[in-house]
């Protein structure tokens, strides 16, 4: 059994920068694949980010791209999201999530096997 748990959320004005901090339990994190959604009020949850095991690939949305970098250290079995010069647009629960299936992009909820209770971001203008 898998736990997630996301931490570093909160409020910040547009411009500002937040790193989202992801810890996983068991042992399969470091062969896993993560992934980053977020999930505004009132719409779908999107992707955001993801990272293959050894974090040497990454993947991002377009809409975060030069803003956001994903990263992990799995020796604290630990997936971080770095946000820079955020927007209010970004504003959302931030989610992430492991997918056992370590190979290549995949950027739908389906596709991801265990999930954290979510982190809030607020971005004001």
């Amino acid at each position: 059994q898998v736990q997630l748990v996301e931490s570093g959320g909160g409020l910040v004005q547009a411009g500002g920068s937040l790193r989202l901090s992801c810890a996983a339990s068991g042992r399969t994190f470091s062969s896993s694949a993560m992934g980053w959604f977020r999930q505004a009020a009132g719409e779908e949850r999107k992707f955001v980010a993801r990272i293959n095991w050894s974090g040497v690939s990454t993947y991002y949305a377009d809409s975060v791209k030069g803003r956001f970098t994903i990263s992990r250290d799995n020796a604290k079995n630990t997936v971080y999201l770095q946000m820079n010069s955020l927007k209010p647009e970004d504003t959302a629960v931030y989610y992430c999530a492991l997918d056992r299936y370590n190979s290549g992009y995949r950027d739908t909820v389906g596709s991801y096997d265990y999930w954290g209770q979510g982190t809030q971001v607020t971005v004001s203008s």
